[in-house]
């Protein structure tokens, strides 16, 4: 008991060694160097380890279409063919469209070869299964003078998918983004005169905010006049890649362009990208009638991404500085911008 107590009001201190060594002087250093430089140029500098750093960004991207296009001799505007007429981060321009007119409820023969018959009997088997453009009754129809079709209940006629396609669009438009978040796309050396002339490309006006659907499509490497005849979705990728401790200059998005149905380019099933839709009228007899579209287009995804760091410390002092002066915070600061699209 008594040898615990003494033990415990003891005092206790390392002993140094010195050991004059030229090589093991060296070594010591040289570990001491190594370590140092570690910390401050790869956790510091490099790694930036006294950074908080942010991907979870939140944006908004709106898209508004002005313009006019020539397609089989008829002037059309962007209400007939960008859909939707809505702006958001999806849109198409419709390059080619199969219009089947004067649509009315009743009976008709199919349009598609599969359906082709000689007796009812060939078409009773497609009994109780979806048609191409309607309901099968299982009649075998006449649907020109040589061939018969089963025959179907629905909008008639059927819609025949076998229109070649026309030249591309003479198409002059522009759509408009609006990008809001903390930082807009707009770098503040822009002026108007420079908006209304620049057109972007990847070597000497990278932030210029006006595209052309064709140079779009070639950075995505693809082929315009095969893209425009079965459609495809063309993906806009804006990054954000900033370091808000230095100048907000330096804070700039960059462009990156690609395909995004690529896999639908090697199958025979569905490529490319379509839709229908229908424009309905009423006769005076009070009978409903149609125009139906089915319409290939290009569709753009503007897709956002981003990672930002910053200095925790340096990013609260400058909002204390803001309030204390009576300006908003950085991080409630909205810059909306806007920039056009050119089809060619």
């Amino acid at each position: 008991m008594w040898s615990c107590i003494t033990d415990f009001f003891t005092y206790e201190t390392t002993k140094s060694v010195v050991v004059k060594s030229w090589t093991i002087g060296i070594i010591n250093r040289i570990v001491q160097l190594i370590i140092i430089t570690y910390f401050i140029g790869w956790v510091f500098i490099y790694e930036k380890a006294y950074q908080i750093r942010d991907t979870a960004i939140e944006s908004s991207v709106m898209t508004k279409v002005k313009g006019f296009g020539i397609y089989n001799d008829k002037v059309m505007d962007v209400a007939d063919y960008v859909t939707p007429t809505q702006g958001a981060s999806v849109f198409c321009v419709i390059t080619k469209m199969i219009t089947t007119e004067n649509q009315v409820q009743g009976y008709c023969p199919e349009a598609e070869k599969k359906y082709i018959c000689k007796q009812d009997s060939e078409c009773k088997k497609h009994l109780n299964k979806p048609g191409s453009y309607g309901i099968l009754t299982g009649n075998c129809v006449p649907f020109n003078s040589t061939v018969n079709m089963c025959e179907i209940k629905g909008w008639c006629p059927a819609e025949i998918d076998t229109i070649k396609t026309i030249s591309p669009f003479s198409l002059r438009t522009e759509v408009t983004f609006s990008l809001c978040s903390s930082r807009g796309n707009f770098p503040s050396t822009i002026t108007d005169d420079y908006i209304k002339k620049c057109n972007f490309d990847t070597v000497s006006n990278t932030y210029c905010p006006i595209f052309r659907v064709g140079d779009v499509v070639r950075y995505a490497e693809q082929n315009f006049s095969k893209l425009a005849d079965k459609g495809g979705v063309i993906g806009i990728k804006i990054g954000w890649i900033c370091d808000l401790d230095k100048s907000d200059d330096q804070c700039n998005p960059s462009y990156s362009f690609t395909r995004l149905d690529a896999m639908s380019q090697r199958t025979a099933v569905s490529p490319g990208y379509n839709f229908r839709f229908a424009k309905y009228y009423k006769m005076e007899n009070g009978t409903d009638y149609r125009t139906l579209v089915k319409a290939y287009a290009i569709r753009f995804d503007v897709l956002v991404n981003g990672n930002v760091s910053f200095c925790a410390y340096i990013v609260r002092q400058k909002q204390i500085s803001s309030y204390s002066h009576g300006h908003k915070s950085p991080n409630t600061h909205v810059e909306k911008h806007f920039w056009p699209l050119e089809v060619i």
